[in-house]
């Protein structure tokens, strides 16, 4: 009995000392960095959080854990990052370093933020989870736009098409097509002109011959005006040819207007080809 008692008292005194030498209750970390009014202990914390993210950092890098538990692990992480940032505040508030500025942001950038997602980071396995993938999946560029000046250094003459006619080799083409546009213009003339000739033209120049055969209305017609008959002594043009006249007179006076030199002897040139 006496030797139980003592094994007793030498576990309870060696339990009681540790006590005394340890605090034995461990002290929690406050809830709120702004609980904390001493210096080193808000640096104690701080260090406290940094060791459990890289810890949970390193977990979370193992892909074998599961959808459910890598999305916890995150957002765990996220949530002592944005304590780690409060206790930085709280030691700048007491007089302290500015980690913020100058401490190690390691952890810090083993994640990678979503834009728009107002700083929440996505660590190790958790980038490759379903739906996460895609909104690290850049979008294609969009294609650049030239600016004005740009687009006016390709704009010299040959843009507007005035050295067409450097290479030799448009001219004989559109040479040989003017040749075959006016054949046709030729052809077509002559072949109007042959119908137009078989169909009998009215004569506004003749004069008809107003006979009665009534022998009563012979009786009562002078004999000065019974049988006038007019007879032309030069060629008279007919209608149709009047009016061609008047138009290809027409056409010269506007040309002789508007026209160019050069666009005239061309139409001169046409005309001759013609045959007008």
């Amino acid at each position: 009995m006496a030797r139980n008692a003592e094994k007793a008292m030498t576990a309870l005194a060696r339990f009681r000392q540790a006590q005394l030498d340890e605090g034995k209750m461990k002290e929690r970390r406050p809830y709120l960095a702004s609980e904390c009014d001493e210096l080193p202990k808000a640096e104690k914390w701080r260090r406290q959080i940094i060791s459990e993210v890289s810890k949970k950092v390193a977990q979370i890098q193992n892909a074998g854990l599961g959808e459910f538990r890598i999305r916890d692990l995150n957002d765990e992480i996220n949530k002592l990052l944005r304590e780690k940032r409060h206790w930085e505040i709280r030691i700048i508030e007491l007089g302290g370093p500015n980690y913020r500025r100058f401490g190690p942001r390691m952890l810090d950038h083993e994640g990678r933020e979503v834009p728009g997602n107002r700083g929440y980071k996505y660590f190790g396995a958790a980038r490759d989870l379903p739906g996460v993938r895609e909104l690290f999946e850049k979008d294609p560029a969009p294609e650049q736009r030239k600016t004005r000046a740009e687009l006016m250094k390709d704009v010299d003459a040959e843009y507007y098409g005035y050295r067409d006619e450097d290479d030799g080799v448009l001219l004989p083409l559109e040479a040989k097509h003017e040749k075959h546009i006016i054949l046709e213009a030729v052809e077509k003339w002559r072949s109007e002109k042959d119908v137009s000739r078989t169909e009998e033209e009215e004569d506004i120049y003749k004069v008809t011959d107003h006979k009665e055969d009534d022998d009563d209305d012979d009786e009562g017609v002078d004999g000065d005006e019974e049988g006038a008959i007019f007879t032309a002594h030069v060629p008279v043009p007919s209608q149709r040819e009047v009016e061609e006249a008047l138009i290809r007179r027409k056409k010269m006076e506007l040309l002789q207007r508007y026209a160019s030199e050069t666009l005239q002897h061309q139409s001169q040139e046409a005309r001759r080809l013609l045959g007008l």
